[in-house]
């Protein structure tokens, strides 16, 4: 058996390991890179294998930086299924294609500028057409029921406890006269939060894959309901909006259950519109509504009371573009929930351009902000951004709710591994996430559990057999880092020569000022060494 990490190895988002095991070749995932430009190039790189030879894609939920790629796949040559949830197969129903008409867009973009300076029209990613051909491929698979995919070859898909529809995998293979059990996390949800189930405990697994996108972190246990309505109550008083990127799927329903929750305690003050403007939200939301059966046995209460979809008025609805607009032009103060999460593309980068700049207003994120996206530049304190082709001052007040996440945290991926027993792991693979993520759930393990584990980079192999397994290491090359340090200092240089001139016109109008001000910049140079010190700089 051969395990190859394609994607989510070193890196959060592009999901994807091909399992061969005889002549059966299965994909877990074909997710969809993001983050930095440059790892979103990575979408443009061939496939290292021929799509044409892969049986079928096992499907661990509808997030694109899982499923992405399928269309790309079906383009280049892909005939197999696609298993997955019912929720899931609903949900890719609006999420390729939204994306399909992303990669049209962004490609029709780059072309109109690509003109004027002559260069050859570029083809998007995929199109609509290969969205709409690979969602025939896909087929709903129920939670608990063994899957035979061949002779040698079966899974079960278990509750993740991530988003609607999200799946860990049991992989059952046998080849060469020996069973193994491999183990596929997918991304394991946070428990206890509204909505989804808690994620499904696996009894034994010979091998497992677990992501690590908050394996360095706890999250904080508070009160979410009222630090939501904190923010929302001091905005409103500044007269400014509350703008919150937020996941389309998952987390958007999540915002939206708790607004519904305050309404009903009288918490919440009814004269705020409650305004979500996400083509793709507003439709993951009627899918979660129309799938209730999978939700926990607290938010399925008063869909089973009353037999019907609760009534919230306080919420408006953008469908169109022009709808959007309007929004920016607008009197008084709103709530706008809008796509996407990480403020990288999509209708939320229309109301950042018109708040950012205004201290009344607050961005609001309460979601994973992956490295080099707009989201992680604001949440780490940058001070000016560009928007749209816009350079903007950032003067609204920038805020972090943890615990929001629907990601599992350092102690809960820890708990959940702990009741892997019968058998115990012969090695664990940590996937999903960032290097200190990694590195530091590495240590965890090892040290609680006693278990070997390996951090795959891209193109890394596992050979396995039964309970052993040998690591070939791939000569790809990991993604550059020297392109996002380079944005990152152009940020800094840009707020460098920002200050340097302010603080010039200071001492030419106030001569007496620069004595204070030398002090300043001095214990600031000194004050900027001393975190330079544990890297030896």
């Amino acid at each position: 058996m051969r395990l190859e990490f394609l994607g989510a190895a070193h890196t959060v988002t592009g999901s994807c390991y091909l399992l061969e095991t005889g002549e059966d070749r299965y994909l877990i995932d074909c997710g969809m890179f993001q983050g930095s430009k440059r790892i979103r190039e990575l979408n443009y790189e061939g496939f290292s294998f021929n799509p044409g030879d892969i049986d079928g894609v096992l499907l661990t939920h509808a997030h694109v930086d899982h499923c992405g790629l399928v269309p790309k796949l079906v383009h280049e040559g892909f005939k197999g299924m696609v298993y997955a949830t019912k929720s899931t197969c609903d949900l890719a129903q609006i999420m390729l294609p939204d994306s399909a008409h992303i990669q049209e867009s962004d490609a029709e973009l780059q072309n109109r500028k690509g003109r004027r300076r002559g260069d050859e029209p570029i083809q998007p990613l995929y199109d609509l057409d290969d969205a709409a051909e690979a969602l025939k491929r896909f087929t709903a698979v129920p939670y608990n029921q063994e899957l035979k995919l061949s002779e040698h070859l079966s899974v079960i898909f278990r509750d993740a406890g991530h988003i609607l529809g999200s799946a860990l995998l049991e992989v059952f293979v046998h080849e060469d006269g020996k069973d193994t059990k491999l183990v596929f996390s997918g991304d394991l949800g946070q428990p206890n939060q509204p909505i989804i189930k808690d994620p499904t405990y696996v009894d034994g697994a010979d091998f497992v894959l677990v992501e690590s996108t908050y394996g360095d972190r706890l999250h904080q246990i508070y009160d979410k309901e009222s630090a939501l309505l904190e923010i929302i109550n001091d905005t409103m008083d500044r007269g400014g909006n509350l703008i919150i990127p937020s996941f389309a799927v998952g987390r958007t329903q999540t915002l939206l259950y708790y607004f519904y929750r305050l309404s009903k305690e009288g918490r919440l003050d009814p004269d705020i519109p409650i305004i979500l403007d996400s083509p793709l939200a507003i439709a993951a939301t009627r899918v979660f509504l129309k799938n209730f059966q999978d939700f926990d046995e607290t938010s399925i209460k008063p869909f089973l009371t009353s037999g019907k979809i609760p009534t919230f008025p306080q919420v408006r609805i953008c469908e169109t573009a022009e709808e959007s607009r309007a929004l920016n032009s607008s009197e008084g103060s709103a709530i706008i929930l809008s796509a996407s999460g990480m403020a990288d593309a999509g209708r939320i980068l229309h109301h950042l351009k018109h708040n950012l700049w205004r201290p009344e207003s607050t961005i609001l994120f309460v979601g994973y902000q992956a490295e080099g996206s707009l989201g992680r530049r604001l949440v780490d304190g940058i001070k000016r951004v560009r928007v749209l082709g816009e350079e903007i001052a950032v003067k609204a007040q920038i805020k972090m709710l943890d615990g929001f996440s629907a990601h599992a945290d350092a102690n809960q991926i820890m708990d959940w591994l702990s009741h892997i027993q019968s058998p115990k792991p012969a090695k664990i693979f940590i996937v999903h996430g960032e290097a200190p993520a990694q590195e530091a759930l590495k240590g965890r393990i090892q040290k609680e559990l006693g278990i070997e584990v390996y951090i795959p980079f891209r193109g890394d192999l596992a050979k396995i057999t039964g309970r052993a397994s040998e690591i070939i290491q791939s000569n790809i090359p990991s993604v550059s880092v020297e392109k996002e340090m380079e944005e990152v200092l152009s940020d800094f240089d840009a707020d460098y020569r920002q200050l340097r001139r302010k603080v010039l016109q200071l001492v030419i109008r106030q001569p007496k000022a620069m004595e204070p001000v030398i002090k300043v910049m001095t214990k600031g140079r000194n004050y900027l060494r001393k975190l330079f010190m544990p890297f030896n700089i």
